[in-house]
C-alpha cells in the first residue's frame, strides 16, 4: 500500500505555510495528519487536499520544562485545533505571550502558519509545527 501524502510531503508543504490532509472518496472525512487510511472509516481511497488552516481553540496547554535540545523554545504554548474542515490538530500559539495565555483563548479564531526548528539527535533534520495566531 502506498502512502497518498508522505509526512516528508506534509512536512514540506507546512514549510511554505500550507496545510495538507487527506479526504477519503468514501465517507467525506478529511484526516490530518496525514495517516495510511482514514481516520473515520479506515477506507484508503484518498486525495489529497489543501486546507484553510482556520480553526477553534478547543484546549491549551503551556509547557514549563521541555525536552532535551528544546530548552531555548520554553515557555511555549501548545493549542488544539478544531479546524474548520473537521480535523483537530496540534501547534503552538505564538500570537500571545504563553504567560498571559489564559482560558480565555479557549473557542478563540485561530490562522495557521508555521514555524520551522532545526533538527536534534532524535530527528531527520529540520521540522515545520503548525503556528497559530488568534485572528478574531
Amino acid at each position: 500500500m502506498d502512502y497518498k501524502l508522505t509526512w516528508q510531503e506534509y512536512n514540506k508543504s507546512l514549510k511554505k505555510d500550507k496545510l495538507l490532509g487527506l479526504k477519503c472518496t468514501d465517507c467525506g472525512n478529511i484526516t490530518c495528519p496525514p495517516m495510511m487510511v482514514c481516520a473515520e472509516c479506515a477506507s484508503t481511497n484518498l486525495e489529497v487536499v489543501q486546507m484553510s488552516g482556520n480553526g477553534k481553540i478547543t484546549t491549551f496547554t503551556t509547557s514549563y520544562i521541555g525536552g532535551e535540545g528544546r530548552e531555548n523554545e520554553l515557555p511555549y504554548t501548545i493549542v488544539m485545533v478544531a479546524l474548520d474542515e473537521g480535523p483537530w490538530i496540534m501547534g503552538n500559539l505564538v500570537s500571545m505571550d504563553p504567560k498571559k495565555v489564559t482560558m480565555e483563548v479557549i473557542g478563540k479564531t485561530v490562522e495557521l502558519g508555521s514555524r520551522v526548528f532545526p533538527g536534534d539527535k532524535y530527528s531527520n533534520g529540520d521540522m515545520a509545527r503548525p503556528a497559530f495566531s488568534i485572528i478574531e
